[in-house]
This record gives C-alpha cells, sequence and structure tokens, in this order.
C-alpha cells in the first residue's frame, strides 16, 4: 500500500505534520512544470529560487529518509502539467492514495479538488499548518457586514493569539492598537541602511535548464548570485539579523522611499513566509520578544505584527471569501495596456524609474513603492486592472495570487469598488515627494499641474476626481479633495483634463 503526497512549490515546511516520521508506504513528489511557470509571466529571480527551493527541500527529505520522486523541469518524462505528472507517478509508485496539502491559489485549489474527486475516497487534502486563521474566519467574523475593516480583524487576531496584550488579555500593550502615525517618517540617510546579510547562491546550471526548456520571463536572473534563502535554515538567520538590525528603525522608516537605500529597514521575509519556509506564529513572537526584552520600540514591532498577524491573514480572507470572479472586478472601467517599461524600466519620471528599475533588478519593491508609486500612476493613469494584477503576480518574488489579488486589484486599483480600501489609494506628487527623494533630480517639477514639464501625478490625480466623481465624491474621506476640485477656476479644470488626456496619450514616451 502507497501512498502518493504532493507538495507544491510554495508548501517547502519542513516543520509539517507529514514528516514527523519517514513511512516506507509514502512516497513525495515535487514537480518543476510548465503549468506553473507559464500561467501569468514570471520574474526570473521568481521561478529559479522556487525551483532551488523545491530542489534543497528534496534534498532535506531524503537526508531524513523519506522516499521522493522529483520531476525536474528537463526531465523526459515530465508531461509539464499537474494532474498528468500525478497519473504518470501514481501509475510508476502503484499509490493506492493521494493526498495533498491545501493549496493557496483558487485556480491550484480546484484542479485538485477536481483530480481528488476523479479518484474518490482515496484521495484526500489536509492542511499546510502554517496560517493563523483559517480560510472563511474574515468571512465568518463580518458576515451580515457590510463594510470589511482590517483593523477589526486585527484586533481579533491579536485577542485570539494573545498577541502584544497587557496581563489581562484584552487590552493593547502601550494603551493602543496601532501606532501607525508614529510610523511615516522620510529616511534622512541615518541610521544608515543594514547591510544584506542575505545568503547568495549559484544556479546558473539550473537557469540554464529553465531557459532550455522554453521557460519565457523577464527581469534579472542574479543566476550565479541569488540573493534568497533556499531553505529553513537561511530563513531563520535573515529573520534573526532582521530582528537584530532592521526592526529598531523599521517603525519609523516603513514607508519611506530613497534611491540610496531600495531595502532600507525591510525584513525581506515574505519569499520565505509565502513558500512556508517560516511559519507566521514564529515571525510574530520574535517580534514581539524583541520589544519585551527592550531591542526594539513597540510603535516598530507593532507595524511590523500589523503586516502579518493583520493584513496578511486578512488579505487571504478576502481572498476566500470572493473567488472565484475577484480577479475579473473592473468597477472604474479602466482599460488602457500597460506601457513597455513596466518590463523595462525606461521612463524617464524618477519615482517610477527607481520603484520599476529595483522591480525588475531584486524581484522586490516594499509596500509603498508597490502602492503609492507604481499602482498610484496605474490607478490615476486608468490601466487595466487585470493586466496590472498579472504584472504585479509575476514580477514580485513573493507574489502568490491569494496575498496579491486583493492588494493589487482591491487595495491599489480600487477595481473591486471599495470592499478592500475605504477609499482609493490616490495622491498627486505631493506624497511621493514627502516620503523620499524621488523627485529630485527629476525632469518633471513636482509643483507643477500643467505644462510640458508638470509632474504627471498631479494632473491625472484631479483628473481622475473628476472623471469619478459620480462615483467617488460620495465617499466622505474624499470630501476635502472634491470640495477643492469644486472651488477651481472651470478653465483650470479643463486645463488639467486636457494635461492628464495628454499623459495618457503618450504613457510610452513619459
Amino acid at each position: 500500500m502507497t501512498t502518493l503526497r504532493l507538495i507544491l512549490g510554495d508548501q517547502l515546511n519542513p516543520r509539517h505534520h507529514w514528516f514527523d516520521q519517514a513511512d516506507d508506504g509514502v512516497v513525495y513528489t515535487l514537480m518543476e512544470v510548465r503549468q506553473e511557470t507559464d500561467y501569468v509571466r514570471h520574474h526570473a529571480q521568481k521561478i529559479l529560487a522556487i525551483f532551488a527551493a523545491m530542489r534543497d527541500f528534496a534534498r532535506h527529505l531524503r537526508a531524513a529518509g523519506h522516499r521522493v520522486d522529483y520531476l525536474a523541469i528537463d526531465d523526459p518524462a515530465n508531461r509539464q502539467d499537474l494532474p498528468a505528472n500525478l497519473d504518470l507517478l501514481r501509475g510508476r509508485h502503484g499509490a493506492t492514495a493521494f493526498e495533498y496539502q491545501a493549496p493557496d491559489e483558487w485556480r491550484l485549489d480546484r484542479q485538485l479538488a477536481d483530480y481528488a474527486q476523479r479518484l474518490g475516497p482515496s484521495a484526500r487534502m489536509v492542511d499546510t499548518d502554517h496560517f493563523l486563521s483559517a480560510r472563511d474566519t474574515a468571512a465568518g467574523l463580518f458576515q451580515g457586514r457590510r463594510r470589511w475593516l482590517m483593523e477589526h480583524f486585527y484586533r481579533h487576531m491579536r485577542r485570539v493569539h494573545g498577541v502584544l496584550l497587557e496581563p489581562d488579555g484584552g487590552h493593547p500593550v502601550g494603551g493602543q492598537w496601532n501606532f501607525d502615525h508614529d510610523n511615516r517618517k522620510p529616511w534622512p540617510g541615518v541610521p544608515a541602511e543594514p547591510e544584506d546579510s542575505r545568503p547568495r547562491h549559484d544556479h546558473a546550471a539550473l537557469w540554464c535548464a529553465i531557459t532550455a526548456a522554453g521557460v519565457d520571463s523577464f527581469g534579472d536572473p542574479m543566476a550565479d548570485r541569488l540573493p534568497w534563502p533556499l531553505n529553513r535554515a537561511e530563513a531563520l538567520a535573515q529573520l534573526e539579523a532582521f530582528l537584530a538590525r532592521g526592526l529598531p528603525h523599521f517603525g519609523d522608516y516603513q514607508d519611506a522611499m530613497s534611491t540610496r537605500g531600495w531595502r532600507l529597514f525591510h525584513s525581506l521575509l515574505s519569499f520565505a513566509l509565502n513558500t512556508k519556509m517560516l511559519s507566521p506564529a514564529e515571525v510574530v513572537a520574535g517580534a514581539e520578544q524583541a520589544w519585551r526584552r527592550g531591542a526594539a520600540p513597540l510603535a516598530a514591532v507593532e507595524g511590523f505584527i500589523r503586516q502579518i498577524l493583520g493584513w496578511r491573514e486578512y488579505v487571504r480572507g478576502v481572498y476566500w471569501a470572493h473567488m472565484p470572479g475577484y480577479d475579473q472586478r473592473n468597477a472604474l472601467g479602466h482599460d488602457l495596456p500597460l506601457p513597455s517599461w513596466f518590463w523595462t524600466g525606461d521612463v524617464s519620471m524618477r519615482c517610477l524609474a527607481h520603484a520599476v528599475g529595483q522591480s525588475l533588478r531584486h524581484a522586490y519593491a516594499h509596500h509603498i513603492q508597490r502602492l503609492m508609486v507604481i499602482g498610484n500612476f496605474a490607478l490615476l493613469a486608468g490601466l487595466d486592472p487585470a493586466a496590472v494584477h498579472r504584472w504585479y503576480l509575476g514580477v514580485y518574488i513573493d507574489a502568490f495570487e491569494w496575498v496579491e489579488l486583493p492588494n493589487t486589484l482591491g487595495m491599489s486599483q480600487f477595481a473591486d469598488g471599495g470592499l478592500m480600501a475605504t477609499k482609493p489609494y490616490a495622491s498627486g506628487a505631493a506624497y511621493i515627494d514627502r516620503m523620499g527623494d524621488y523627485c529630485r533630480g527629476c525632469p518633471y517639477d513636482r509643483k507643477a499641474r500643467v505644462g510640458p514639464r508638470a509632474c504627471p501625478f498631479n494632473a491625472l490625480y484631479w483628473d481622475f476626481l473628476d472623471r469619478h466623481a459620480a462615483a467617488l465624491s460620495v465617499n466622505p474621506r474624499l470630501a476635502l479633495p472634491y470640495r477643492q476640485l469644486a472651488r477651481m477656476d472651470p478653465a483650470d479644470r479643463s486645463a488639467l483634463r486636457s494635461q492628464a488626456a495628454e499623459t495618457r496619450r503618450r504613457l510610452e514616451t513619459l
């Protein structure tokens, strides 16, 4: 009697209960398949890091005494399709049972559920032993409510898991739940950005195999110095380095943007978390312990924990509550194609050149670069939210659809009509200038609204409000800008509309 167990590329958790003891009657399989490399065009580092981590995980399992059948991208037997490969391996090993861990993406969940249904009682799904809430926790918490608020979910999670609470178990330490207002400083250049202590890997041979197999990608592969953790030990070392050197300053500068430092004080742990090398529980616990021993201020620790215990778990709940179909929403009717500089970084606007260029170089940008530079521009310009979603899903090494889709289509592009965000995250150049140094040395004037040197963000912002007044002017959080728009001279509003139309017409040459 043999059981075939499938491990997906984002399920690299050596502490899963499956691996508590070796069993000769169990065969584990991991597979590199074109189905997964091709459903969107991915960044080269994302493909390379996931495949390299999968290979490392397979070696770990074998060393622990487990049976593993690994299908490499260039294996002649590889049918490049999940169900077809499962049929192949079940036949190869005479497997009478099939098990898999719950997928995090709807498309894989549906595909494997259909496959398991075909097999009948001999197939079953088990939990991933990873998340701090169930798929339906958020939906249950907000049942009957017209609007979902992450802050309500976050406080619920703090209480359930006993995080940053007073001894009574019901009140937050420091007397408040959220220290967000303390965490909005631009970075002056000091303290210095911590040394990048991530591991470096040479996977040039694997990259050659990937390209020889015909896999299409974009961005810098860094095949001879891949700087991402490929196993739990490396991820734990990265976590410890962040807690010691990044977390103490993370709060102050988590929203800052600078051409002098692309990492600043961010943890860059999202890849390790989303592939399950690390658990959110241990990351949250590590941050809380840093505060309790006086190694990091409360505002920094709370802000970091809110991203993991609050936002990460919350967007997963939004995803499962609204799929399938959420990825097709387009409440504002935006439909412009993405300019080619999304794949080259060749754009003269300094903020976009840096944020997009960094994304192409490192397969990473922090949340404000994603939201208030790239996403803000896409929203104001009226780019197709589905195309924006596919780019975000492909370009970032930590982007898996369950976490990326609500953040991009909902929070960033407001394409769900306000389910995720209480207002569109839109701004002119003033916010970008306030939070970083991108505007210095830019060929565009951050203060000008019209004219050949006017920053495109400015006219696009006012035109965005003007174009969508019917839908957005009733939003109380937009009352102030709509009052400002109403007070504008009609000639000025007309000039802004013309300026914005010209910007959208020449998106390729900005």
